[in-house]
C-alpha cells in the first residue's frame, strides 16, 4: 500500500491522478471478491437501480461507513469509503471524492492486505485511462493484474476472478479506442470466464464484443449483440445504457442509418440527465452529434452541440473550473503531514541505500578478488591434472604401440618360420618324388619285389603335408582365420589354404608345388578367390590379404 501513497506527490499531475482514481465509470460494482472473495457482504450495496440513486446511497453509506468503523471493522470500512467515492464521482463532485480517497488510503495503511492492493492499482489504471494517460494506466493494470495471478497462485483465490482484471484492459483499451488490444484481453476474459459467486454478468463482456465487432466493420453482429444485452442492463444498471445507446448509434451511423443513430445519442443523453450519471461521458456524445451535422450540413446545430460539449469537458476536465479547482487544493493536515512524513522516509532510506551500496561495493570487491583467487588457482590446477592426463595417455599409447609392434614381429617372425618349414617340407617331398621316379626307371638293375617293397615305403603325401601346414598356421594366425572365415563364410578349404600362402608371401610356383598343382591352375584358383572377395581390378589381392 506504501508503494502506492507515495506516488502521490502534492502537485498537480499527481493530484489529477487522484482525481482519476476516483472516477469509475464502467465496472467497479461487479468486482465484489476483489478484496475478500469469501465475504458475501464484504460490498454494501448491490450495484443496481437502488445504488445507482446516488443521493440515497451516499447517506446509507455514509451511515454504515461510521458503524462500521465503530464496530473496528477497518477493511470494510474501506470498501464503503470507496464506494462512496465512486458515488461522488459520478455526480462530478470530484472533491469530496478526492476527500474520501485520502481518508481510505490513511485507513489502509492500518493493514496489510494483497486484495486491496491489486483493487488500488486496479482503480488507478482505469481512472488515469479516463484522462487518456495510457502509460500510468497500463502501469497499475498490470501491478493489478499481477498482484491477482499470485493469489491465484498461492490459492487464495480462484482463477476466475482475473475475468475482472482482463476486463480492466478492454475498456481501458476501447476508451483508447485500440480494438485489436481490446480484442486480446476479451479473449482472455472468455478464457477464464466461468460462472461463480460475484463473477462480471456476461452482458457486460457482450457488449465490449459489440463494440470490438463494430471497429471490424462487422456491423450487423455488433448491432444483434447490442440488441441482446439492452434487456439485461435497463434491469440492473439502466445508467450503462449511455454508453449502451452511444456505441449503438455509431454502429446505426456505420450502416448509414443516420436518423437512429442520433435517436440513440439522445437517448444516451437523455439517460444521463434522468440518473445524473456518466455526465462525464456526455461531452463525446455532443461531439458525435456535432461531427454528424456537419456532414448534413446542418452548421447551426453542429455549432450548438459543440459549443454544448466544450462547457462540459471544461466543467469536468479543466482544473480552472470552480467544479474542479478546490481538488487541486492540498487542504487538509493529513495529507500535508503524510508528505511530510513520505519524504522524511525517503531521506532516511536514500541515506540507508548510501551506506548499504558502500557496504555492498566493499563486499562486492572481496568477493571479485576471492573469484579471481580462486579462477586462477583452478586454472593451474586444471591445467596440471590436464598435463598429467596427457602424459598419461601418451605413455599408455606408446606401450600400446610398443606391445602392437612386439606382437607384429613375433607373428612375422613365425610365419616365416613356418613358411620355411613349408618350404623344406616341399623340397622333402620332391626329393622323396625324385628318389621314387629314379627307382621306376633303374627297376631292371633290381628285384620287382624290393622295389615295390621300397616305394611302398616312400610316402608322398601332400595332404599330411598341407594338414600339418594348417594347424601351424592356424595356431600362428587364430585371428586372421576368425576374421575370414566370419566375413566370408563362402570359401572353400582351398580357398582357405590360398589365402593362407598369399598370407606367407608364397609365390605361384611355392604355392604350385606345395598344393601339387600347375601353376595354371594356381592362377586359375586367384581369380576364383578374387571373385568370392568381390574385389576391384584395381585391388591387389596380397595387399587386401594381409590387411585382413
Amino acid at each position: 500500500m506504501k508503494h502506492l501513497i507515495s506516488s502521490l506527490n502534492p502537485n498537480i499531475d499527481k493530484v489529477l491522478f487522484v482525481i482519476i482514481f476516483l472516477f469509475n465509470c464502467t465496472i467497479f460494482a461487479q468486482v465484489t471478491d476483489s478484496i475478500n472473495k469469501d465475504d458475501d457482504d464484504f460490498f454494501i450495496l448491490p450495484y443496481g437501480k437502488e445504488y445507482e440513486g446516488s443521493t440515497a446511497a451516499i447517506k446509507e453509506l455514509e451511515e454504515k461507513h461510521k458503524s462500521l468503523l465503530r464496530d473496528g471493522d477497518t477493511l470494510k470500512g474501506i470498501d464503503v469509503l470507496m464506494q462512496l467515492a465512486d458515488v461522488y464521482g459520478h455526480r462530478a463532485d470530484y472533491a469530496n471524492s478526492y476527500d474520501l480517497f485520502w481518508q481510505s488510503l490513511s485507513l489502509a495503511e492500518q493493514i496489510k492486505n494483497d486484495s486491496l492492493d491489486a483493487l488500488i492499482a486496479w482503480r488507478l489504471g482505469r481512472f488515469y485511462s479516463f484522462y487518456k494517460r495510457e502509460k500510468e494506466s497500463l502501469k497499475y493494470l498490470n501491478q493489478a493484474l499481477k498482484i491477482r495471478k499470485e493469489m491465484v497462485n498461492e490459492g487464495s483465490t480462484v482463477p476466475a476472478y482475473l475475468v475482472h482484471n482482463y476486463f480492466a484492459f478492454v475498456s481501458t483499451y476501447r476508451e483508447f479506442d485500440m480494438p485489436e488490444m481490446a480484442s486480446k484481453y476479451l479473449d482472455s476474459c472468455f478464457i477464464y470466464y466461468k460462472e461463480v459467486k460475484n463473477q462480471l454478468p456476461m452482458p457486460q463482456l457482450n457488449f465490449e464484443k459489440a463494440f470490438i465487432l463494430s471497429k471490424k466493420g462487422r456491423n450487423e453482429e455488433a448491432l444483434e449483440l447490442f440488441k441482446s444485452v439492452e434487456p439485461w442492463f435497463l434491469e440492473h444498471r439502466p445508467t450503462y445504457m449511455v454508453l449502451v445507446y452511444t456505441y449503438w448509434g455509431d454502429v446505426l451511423q456505420n450502416l448509414g442509418d443516420l436518423y437512429n443513430g442520433v435517436k440513440y445519442y439522445e437517448k444516451a443523453i437523455d439517460i444521463s440527465e434522468k440518473y445524473n450519471r456518466h455526465i462525464d461521458f456526455t461531452p463525446l456524445i455532443y461531439e458525435r452529434l456535432t461531427e454528424h451535422y456537419k456532414k448534413q450540413g446542418n452548421y447551426q446545430k453542429a455549432y450548438e452541440n459543440l459549443k454544448i460539449a466544450k462547457k462540459l469537458d471544461a466543467l469536468f476536465f479543466d482544473g480552472r473550473s470552480s467544479k474542479n479547482k478546490s481538488m487541486l487544493e492540498i487542504r487538509d493536515e493529513f495529507r500535508i503531514e503524510k508528505q511530510r512524513q513520505l519524504d522524511l522516509i525517503q531521506k532516511q532510506r536514500f541515506e540507508k541505500l548510501k551506506q548499504e551500496e558502500k557496504i555492498s561495493m566493499l563486499q562486492r570487491i572481496i568477493l571479485l578478488g576471492a573469484i579471481v583467487f580462486i579462477l586462477i588457482l583452478a586454472f593451474f590446477f586444471f591445467r596440471y591434472l590436464r598435463n598429467k592426463h596427457k602424459l598419461e595417455k601418451q605413455l599408455i599409447r606408446r606401450n600400446k604401440e610398443l606391445e602392437i609392434q612386439k606382437a607384429n614381429e613375433l607373428l612375422e617372425l613365425k610365419n616365416k618360420e613356418l613358411a620355411a618349414s613349408v618350404l623344406q617340407l616341399v623340397e622333402k617331398d620332391e626329393f622323396l618324388k625324385d628318389l621314387k621316379e629314379k627307382l621306376k626307371s633303374n627297376k631292371d638293375n633290381l628285384g620287382q619285389t624290393e622295389i615295390n617293397k621300397l616305394l611302398r615305403t616312400i610316402s608322398v603325401n601332400n595332404n599330411n603335408n598341407w594338414e600339418e601346414f594348417r594347424l601351424r598356421f592356424t595356431a600362428v594366425n587364430e585371428k586372421f582365420y576368425k576374421k575370414l572365415t566370419k566375413k566370408y563364410p563362402n570359401l572353400t578349404q582351398s580357398d582357405h589354404k590360398v589365402c593362407a600362402l598369399i598370407k606367407l608371401n608364397f609365390s605361384s610356383k611355392d604355392m604350385a608345388r606345395l598344393l601339387g598343382i600347375s601353376v595354371e591352375s594356381v592362377h586359375t584358383t586367384r581369380y576364383r578367390l578374387r571373385k568370392k572377395l568381390k574385389l576391384e581390378r584395381k585391388e591387389n589381392l596380397e595387399d587386401f590379404i594381409a590387411h585382413l
